[in-house]
């Protein structure tokens, strides 16, 4: 459970400061707050033993703190140099990753001047701090040269960081800074036998639904099934509260259904397939078009759409997507995603795309957006080892 920022206050008492590796990591705005916690959740899994510390502007403040996040101790509020050193001594990081613009003065010459290994991302060229004087010594590469890498979006950063007097060696073109995933897995015996049994029928998948969505989930599926009349449809839920909801549903519907988590297979007359989302994996697998649940209602949080994106589903979702908003109008943008508002709307999208040409044409889209940012990703992954590699070698021949 990460550490929250109601816990610890910049100037108040502070937490203790966890043994082994620890990584700061300050982003600039939301959607690179999830980037880095993604990158964060990556090395973790490579350096168990690591932790990773975030800070952020004012607002970028995150809606909910995900996995990779160890330590949230909220906005960066230290600007003066004491409460900067204090900062520093105690929680003593051993590499700093800096998403974004923003860069202060004092701290930064704090972090070059200790030489904490410290890396520059995603920073865009009208976030670049600009000359002071035209008639004075530009001073802005003391701002920059303190990081020993910066990871840039494009060219035109790219000239930039040279005139201020960057040397091209420490600049690195990598694309953009985006929220990534790691899919799950699936039984792939399972996943073959059910493409056999199911090859000839449309399936659509309504994923994570809350128990609010279920109504209007299942009745969207009896008014397609007018049109589509061996249309199956896969429901999973979190608990085993909703799946007995979901049961108790159907069988008031008068569907015919599978209870996976049972142990039922699908058969011809079967309509719906229900189980827990566990196996999420096998049904995005298997499922052409989702409905991403926990969205119908306005203000609700949704659910990570990379996940289906990145496993080959066209995206179907309600107008509740908070906790992933920038995910979903990036997969919206170029067409891999809908926004729905109720079932009518939700019964017609899933006839007008179980032509599987169109799945086909939105699920390629959103690949194209779940693989935008994985070269930041990996490049940024690689530096970090790198710069821990680097501090272990050091420490070990002092």
């Amino acid at each position: 459970m990460p550490w929250r920022e109601d816990e610890y206050r910049f100037g108040t008492a502070p937490l203790s400061r966890p043994d082994g590796e620890l990584v700061w990591a300050h982003a600039t705005t939301q959607e690179r707050f999830l980037g880095l916690c993604d990158v964060g959740h990556r090395l973790k899994t490579m350096r168990p033993d690591l932790s990773m510390m975030f800070t952020w502007e004012e607002d970028a403040r995150p809606s909910h703190i995900p996995e990779g996040c160890d330590i949230a101790l909220g906005p960066l509020t230290v600007e003066q140099p004491t409460d900067i050193r204090s900062f520093l001594d105690h929680w003593n990081p051993v590499v700093c990753i800096w998403a974004g613009g923003h860069l202060r003065r004092v701290l930064m010459r704090q972090i070059r001047e200790r030489k904490l290994p410290s890396v520059l991302v995603d920073i865009d060229a009208d976030e670049l701090p600009g000359r002071t004087s035209r008639w004075l010594p530009d001073q802005r590469h003391r701002l920059l040269n303190g990081f020993s890498e910066i990871l840039v979006p494009g060219t035109e950063v790219t000239e930039r960081l040279k005139r201020a007097g960057v040397p091209a060696e420490r600049i690195r073109s990598s694309g953009r800074l985006f929220e990534s995933t790691s899919p799950p897995g699936c039984n792939d015996e399972e996943l073959a036998r059910l493409q056999s049994q199911l090859h000839s029928r449309p399936v659509w998948l309504g994923a994570r639904l809350s128990l609010t969505e279920l109504q209007p989930v299942v009745k969207a599926h009896r008014a397609t099934l007018r049109l589509l009349h061996r249309l199956l449809l896969v429901i999973t839920v979190d608990t085993f509260e909703d799946l007995d909801a979901a049961r108790n549903t159907l069988k008031k519907e008068g569907l015919v259904f599978a209870d996976w988590d049972m142990g039922e297979e699908p058969e011809d007359h079967t309509q719906v397939i229900i189980g827990l989302t566990e196996d999420l994996g096998l049904w995005y697998r298997l499922c052409p078009l989702c409905f991403l649940g926990n969205s119908l209602i306005r203000g609700a949080q949704g659910i990570n759409p990379l996940n289906a994106a990145a496993l080959g589903s066209a995206i179907l979702h309600g107008p509740g997507v908070v906790t992933h908003t920038q995910a979903y109008h990036r997969l919206a943008a170029l067409g891999a995603a809908q926004r729905i508002h109720g079932e009518e709307e939700l019964s017609e999208a899933v006839y007008q795309l179980s032509s599987p040409d169109k799945a086909a044409e939105m699920a390629l889209a959103g690949w194209q957006v779940v693989t935008e940012g994985a070269v930041m990703t990996d490049n940024l992954l690689d530096k970090i080892q790198d710069l821990l590699d680097q501090g272990e070698i050091n420490d070990a021949a002092t």
